[in-house]
């Protein structure tokens, strides 16, 4: 039983950057019942910036050309926009005149969302090897199968559904669902059970599911990649996730097609597939159009919150503050049933919240971030940029129903592979 448990002699952590990041992944579940996942998450992220800086100041031109620290254009431009980010927050609390407290406030809220969009991936320029990451996802795959089993009998157990709020909620955090620790959920909208694990709601299960699943798929080890991918499967179907079920099927063909690109088989299937869509295409766009009913249908009254969210915070951006956005969220009318406006919609929430500055230095970073990644996920020799390539897409599909800033702490292992990935030099 030891050795089943042991880690393969080739991927154990050989520097502190990858102890630091197997230590927290492979403990996910234990971190989560001292509530202090939030916590990690947030703090990591400028822990390994300190790594970097130590590792940048202490190179001299005798620094082996190995251990030198390069940093690919593509994550400076993440850098420049999640400084534009704090720009826009400034700016927007300076023209609402909020007090400097809050600026303060909503500064540390950036440091611990925003910024860490930039700084895991630019983790991923240490000496960081994927499958260090690979192989830790896949012991979370490996807890979540033991633990769910136990959480899914509790309805029945009538056990209550928060089974405690950590103390560490007193370090501040958007909400107890950050701090707490759940055994099921009833959902408000349909009254059907559900299961969120060690994050804050269903859907952000699913998130962090689907990011782990294509990590999981990178494992060499047949029988750790089997629990890595069974378990990412099971977070998506327990948390009863619309997008989380799509996703999972929709984001590794992507992958495959756009990464074989250069392949004649996938060029000639997707030729065959266009002749195709073309002859069926009436048959296709009622088969689609059916689908996305089905798809709203399922959860109606959540589909109707979100929408109204969107559209509330689109239009009040572009009437009341179009530059520099509002600065903050907003507590929406009962029509939202008083959900944040800003909220449910990252693109939208930018809008609102951080105005039109905001919302370019989201865009541009990841339209910067799609192509450098397409490009090298080309060549065969460059297996972390199809990894990150499959990481920004789950992101970019997230974006439509989440707040990426919030849940960075739960899906960072993910983008700091896609740093990895965006590397110059071939990993």
């Amino acid at each position: 039983m030891k050795k089943f448990f042991k880690l393969e002699h080739d991927i154990q952590p050989e520097n502190v950057p990858e102890k630091v990041i197997w230590w927290a992944i492979a403990n996910t579940y234990i971190i989560w019942v001292f509530g202090g996942l939030y916590v990690v998450g947030s703090v990591l992220c400028w822990v390994l910036f300190a790594f970097l800086l130590i590792k940048v100041l202490a190179q001299t031109k005798d620094t082996p050309p190995e251990e030198k620290i390069s940093i690919p254009w593509s994550i400076w431009v993440w850098i420049a926009g999640m400084l534009a980010m704090e720009v826009a927050l400034i700016a927007g609390h300076m023209d609402y005149n909020l007090p400097t407290g809050l600026i303060i406030k909503s500064s540390i809220g950036w440091a611990k969302g925003w910024a860490a969009l930039a700084l895991y991936p630019l983790a991923g320029c240490l000496k960081i090897r994927p499958q260090i990451i690979y192989r830790a996802v896949c012991v979370v795959g490996f807890h979540t199968l033991i633990i769910t089993p136990f959480l899914l009998l509790t309805p029945s157990l009538h056990l209550p559904q928060i089974l405690y709020v950590s103390p560490l909620k007193a370090v501040g955090g958007p909400g107890n669902e950050f701090f707490d620790v759940p055994l099921y959920e009833i959902d408000g909208s349909t009254g059907d059970l559900r299961w969120r694990l060690f994050t804050p709601w269903g859907p952000a299960l699913g998130f962090v599911g689907n990011v782990n699943f294509m990590l999981a798929l990178q494992e060499k080890n047949q029988k750790w990649r089997w629990f890595g991918l069974i378990g990412s499967i099971l977070m998506c179907f327990v948390c009863k996730s619309r997008m989380a079920q799509v996703c999972i099927v929709a984001i590794p063909l992507l992958t495959t097609v756009l990464s074989g690109l250069t392949r004649p088989m996938i060029l000639i299937g997707l030729g065959i597939s266009s002749y195709l869509g073309g002859i069926f295409s009436p048959s296709i766009i009622l088969a689609f159009n059916n689908f996305w009913d089905g798809f709203k249908a399922a959860r109606a009254g959540s589909t109707r919150v979100r929408m109204a969210l969107k559209r509330i915070a689109v239009y009040r951006w572009h009437t009341e503050a179009p530059i520099w956005g509002h600065g903050v969220v907003e507590d929406g009318p009962h029509l939202v049933e008083h959900m944040p406006i800003g909220s449910h919609h990252t693109w939208a929430g930018v809008l609102f919240v951080k105005g039109i500055v905001g919302f370019i230095a989201l865009a541009i970073p990841m339209g910067v971030s799609f192509v450098d990644l397409l490009i090298k996920s080309l060549d065969p020799k460059r297996p972390a940029a199809k990894v990150g390539l499959s990481i920004l897409m789950i992101l970019f599909l997230y974006t439509f129903g989440e707040n990426l800033e919030i849940l960075v702490y739960l899906y960072w292992q993910g983008l700091v592979v896609m740093g990895i990935g965006s590397k110059d030099k071939y990993v």
